[in-house]
């Protein structure tokens, strides 16, 4: 995969606009919710979530994700009700704490995007692309927040049994999907610079079928808008990682199976988006993210300075 070069972009917010493209940005993840598959109900307690929310905010990320209903594979949904009662006293507490926060919102729901960036938030971020509720792209037309398109193959409950693609359909695939949802979030009023995209690592994605994606990141770039890539402890990495333990060495040593002892695969695929061209990485853990970029990025700097 070669170095790619990083379009600039000026990402608009509800309040505010982020320059895009200049350094990688963090966005730090908070999952209010009991299931989530790496790190379910540690954040349930607004006392617990805001604690790490500001730590997080410390270790150096620009933005917080904040989500209450867990997308891992067979999830069970819930209510708008139940994940607005699980999310908005941990926003409105961070934003007490940290005006200045930059606040995302992870919901496919749009009455719940509504009262996110209502009591503060800047950004909806929608792992259905604005597919599973018919009024989210209406409603972040009409909120003037930033908004993050991400595609997906399917409902969590059906990722098991989606027919799997070959290497050389992924990306292509993954592209004319993107595009399909970012003309239709432009149609339904939402500005172009308010548009992120997000190629949805694991979203509907069976293991191998995602290192063609990322592999072939840059080639996202034709769309013309920035890109976020959430690689943070997914499927397919620890999946690799095993399969490495078990034929790198004549007598392999098996990797310890917790996610914190396997951040240095979720660093390398990091590294490897921030040279495609990924503008924003959505991680669980910050500050290894954050010095992985900082080389990471003055390697982009210095290709774009040397060609």
């Amino acid at each position: 995969m070669p170095i790619a070069h990083r379009p600039h972009f000026d990402w608009r917010l509800r309040t505010r606009t982020l320059a895009l493209g200049e350094r990688t940005l963090i966005m730090g993840i908070l999952n209010a919710t009991p299931d989530s598959f790496s790190d379910g109900g540690r954040f349930l307690d607004p006392r617990a979530a805001l604690t790490h929310a500001l730590q997080m905010l410390d270790e150096g990320a620009d933005i917080l994700d904040l989500g209450g209903e867990s997308t891992r594979p067979n999830a069970t949904p819930i209510t708008p009700a139940e994940e607005q009662a699980r999310v908005l006293p941990i926003l409105r507490a961070i934003l007490a704490a940290r005006p200045n926060a930059i606040l995302s919102i992870d919901t496919y729901h749009a009455e719940t995007a509504r009262l996110a960036i209502e009591s503060g938030a800047e950004i909806v971020n929608d792992v259905s692309g604005l597919l599973w509720d018919e009024q989210m792209a209406a409603t972040c037309a009409s909120l003037n927040c930033g908004v993050v398109l991400m595609h997906t193959r399917g409902r969590p409950q059906q990722w098991r049994t989606l027919p799997a693609l070959a290497p050389a359909e992924v990306t292509p695939l993954v592209l004319r999907e993107l595009e399909a949802r970012a003309q239709a979030a432009l149609a339904a009023g939402i500005a172009r610079d308010a548009i992120v995209l997000d190629p949805g690592f694991g979203f509907g994605k069976a293991f191998d079928e995602n290192f063609p994606l990322l592999a072939h990141l840059d080639a996202l770039h034709a769309l013309g808008f920035p890109l976020l890539a959430g690689l943070s402890r997914k499927g397919f990495l620890r999946r690799a990682l095993a399969q490495s333990d078990q034929t790198s060495a004549p007598n392999p040593v098996p990797s310890p199976n917790t996610f914190e002892a396997q951040q240095n695969a979720t660093t390398a695929a990091n590294t490897a988006a921030i040279l495609a061209g990924a503008h924003i990485l959505r991680v669980h853990n910050v500050r290894p993210t954050h010095e992985a970029a900082a080389i990471a990025d003055r390697i982009l700097t210095t290709a774009d300075i040397t060609t």
